[in-house]
């Protein structure tokens, strides 16, 4: 597939938007990750591929510039862009409860990729705000997996869903002149 200027664009400020978001709450040690706005507004607008294209480029770059970790976790932001992309096709994007519930199929999606990558290659600690919920859990005699996957599940709902419904207000928001010819925004209208 080949990308308009238009949309080439909205992918780099995308791309921004997510690093630079996701390298504030990181530093914050926010229980929220909030670093795939970006990726789901392009997925919205543009689709799948555009979206997936634009999370793994945001977290490699912010992987290589700041935080190693987020490079590690590209794969979760390639799924986040094509799930959010697939929803905006079928129209999950039309309104703010379909948003809502575009960010719980996200929600869905990227926890089931991100359980192995934390631990595997982490050992459970990744440094973000999730770590507290996971060592207590530890603590309390569950299970690492058990540990991991209920502390991100229990984070990745409020983060995805923020994130979908902050895409959808922006992209409703947009002038008409920059949604024109966005292959999939007209799906994510009612």
């Amino acid at each position: 597939m080949q990308f308009t200027t238009k949309t080439l664009v909205l992918m780099a400020a995308a791309i921004v938007i997510n690093i630079v978001v996701g390298q504030i709450v990181a530093w914050v040690k926010l229980p929220l990750f909030l670093d795939s706005i970006g990726t789901v507004l392009v997925a919205i607008l543009a689709g799948p591929l555009a979206g997936a294209v634009v999370g793994t480029v945001s977290n490699l770059i912010w992987g290589l510039l700041f935080n190693p970790v987020a490079a590690a976790f590209f794969p979760v932001a390639l799924v986040i862009g094509l799930t959010a992309g697939i929803c905006a096709r079928y129209g999950l994007f039309a309104n703010l409860g379909k948003a809502i519930v575009s960010g719980l199929i996200i929600t869905i999606t990227s926890t089931i990729v991100s359980i192995p990558i934390v631990v595997y290659m982490f050992g459970g600690v990744t440094g973000s705000g999730t770590d507290f919920m996971t060592t207590y859990m530890l603590a309390m005699g569950t299970e690492l997996i058990n540990s991991v996957s209920i502390s991100n599940l229990v984070q990745n709902i409020p983060d995805k869903v923020i994130t979908a419904v902050v895409a959808y207000v922006i992209a409703s928001g947009l002038p008409k002149n920059m949604t024109s010819g966005m292959p999939f925004f007209a799906y994510s209208r009612p």
